[in-house]
């Protein structure tokens, strides 16, 4: 059975305890693999090591440090088959996804700020003859980086591709749910050459590992995407150390549908919206609210394309929908389930575990499932159940529609569907969420800003803004006469 291992100053190597935790094939329900245990041994070495490499780093040049970033991001595309595997097999997604999304979003991560660092730049203000104010911004040290399971990858590299870029050293943690694809990310590392201690990965539990990352005084920079329950708790540990915090957290995400929509392109995508990745996606839309004068003809026309969607072994082709991540996350999307009947939901399609024939007859499948009549208010209406449930909900009046949507604790994304323009600006202006779109969904320019509101996270990722948070500003004024 596979070893994973830590990534530690250039090296893979075995956690200091000699423990290791199983790793699980969501798909079978079997251990295929495990994972180092590591804890504040480890994250010590591998700390002392960032530390070590960051003079050298943040010394080498932009251009330097764009040539291994880009690199690394054409292994990624040179073992894009074995990667994909890896990340189906580990996560239980159908593995057209990870060909598809994941995968090729992991190496666009590190090909957008090797080329993103060369064009970063900052200003200058001089308010007369006699004086100039210019700032810089420069590097601040060993970051801590710790990533979700949901996308794997494609979150890791979308937080340590920024921060090397600025010249960071890093110390990341994986979920210890998912840690394949970021342990064939560290052979990558080691191929394309990147300097040892500019990243350290180190696999283990949250509460111990991720905690001694987030608990370090030589660990001044701390991002994170995950639960919002987590989120509180870092924040706990770090506020008080004034750490540079950036948290990316829970969704419970709106979907908007106007009569006057386009009908067929907003069934057609918010089936998508409400079940890719089996609804382990955190701008998923688990709460569609509809006009209710479509309010009939929309939900029997989901429920129609929702009927289509396969639920199978994730390395065939015919699989549309997977296994969610585990046992324990398959018995609290149930658990939700069960509430939502309690509260008097109607499940129209779906609400069940599915037994899938063959090597996943013990995998963790749930029927995607719809759920009606059910308040705005609820709690399956307000808390985050990630995973292949949705509500769907009718109103009356674009007020009725913006209070509903903006009722929850969260406010990460929104989708809203109309053909009236001054209706899709009005809305999303009052719409209380960090990313809206408006006849779409997940449509990603990575220039562009990326997080929530309210309990929904704490800044912003993506272009400048990822590079900003992971550099210090100085302002240096000089007299001119």
């Amino acid at each position: 059975m596979q070893k994973i291992k830590n990534y530690i100053n250039g090296e893979l190597v075995e956690p200091i305890s000699k423990s290791y935790l199983d790793n699980v094939n969501p798909s079978t329900g079997e251990v295929y693999s495990q994972i180092p245990d590591s804890d504040k041994e480890d994250v010590e070495i591998a700390v002392q090591s960032a530390k070590a490499a960051f003079k050298s780093w943040s010394e080498t040049s932009i251009t330097d440090r764009a040539k291994v970033m880009n690199r690394i991001a054409d292994l990624i595309d040179k073992n894009h088959e074995k990667l994909a595997m890896a990340e189906s097999v580990d996560n239980g997604k159908p593995l057209k996804l990870a060909k598809k999304v994941d995968i090729p979003r992991a190496a666009a991560n590190m090909r957008f700020y090797a080329t993103g660092i060369e064009h970063f730049a900052s200003e200058s203000h001089q308010p007369n003859t006699e004086y100039i104010n210019y700032t810089t911004r420069t590097p601040i040290g060993v970051a801590g980086c710790i990533s979700p399971w949901n996308l794997p990858l494609y979150l890791f590299t979308w937080k340590i591709a920024p921060a090397i870029a600025a010249g960071n050293t890093v110390v990341a943690k994986p979920s210890e749910i998912t840690p394949m694809t970021a342990f064939l990310f560290s052979e990558l590392c080691i191929e394309a050459g990147l300097p040892a201690g500019v990243l350290n990965i180190v696999h283990g539990l949250g509460a111990k590992a991720g905690q001694a990352i987030i608990e370090h005084k030589d660990v001044p920079v701390i991002s994170f995407t995950g639960g919002t329950s987590t989120g509180k708790s870092i924040a706990a540990t770090a506020a008080p150390m004034f750490k540079k915090l950036s948290l990316e957290l829970g969704g419970k995400n709106p979907n908007v549908i106007f009569a006057d929509c386009d009908f067929d392109k907003a069934v057609k995508t918010s089936v998508t919206s409400s079940f890719a990745n089996q609804g382990q996606i955190c701008l998923c839309g688990s709460r569609i609210m509809v006009e209710r004068s479509i309010y009939e003809k929309f939900v029997s026309a989901f429920v129609k394309e929702v009927k289509n969607l396969k639920v199978a072994d994730p390395l065939t082709d015919e699989a549309k929908v997977g296994a969610v991540v585990s046992e324990p996350h398959m018995n609290k999307v149930m658990s939700y389930i069960e509430l939502a009947k309690k509260e008097g939901g109607e499940v129209l399609i779906g609400g069940s575990r599915i037994n899938v024939d063959g090597r996943c007859e013990n995998g963790y499948f749930i029927a995607p499932t719809v759920i009606t009549n059910l308040s705005h208010d609820c709690r399956t209406n307000q808390e985050e159940i990630f995973g292949p449930v949705v509500t769907i909900m009718p109103f009356d009046t674009e007020e009725e529609v913006i209070e509903f949507a903006n009722s929850t604790a969260y406010g990460l994304a929104a989708t809203i569907w109309t053909e009236n323009l001054k209706r899709a600006h009005r809305v999303a202006h009052n719409i209380k969420s960090g990313i809206i779109w408006v006849n779409c969904w997940l449509v990603r320019d990575l220039r562009t800003p990326f997080g929530g509101m309210k309990q929904s996270g704490v800044g912003r990722e993506g272009g400048w803004e990822a590079l900003r948070f992971f550099t210090e500003p100085k302002n240096i004024c000089i007299a001119l006469k």
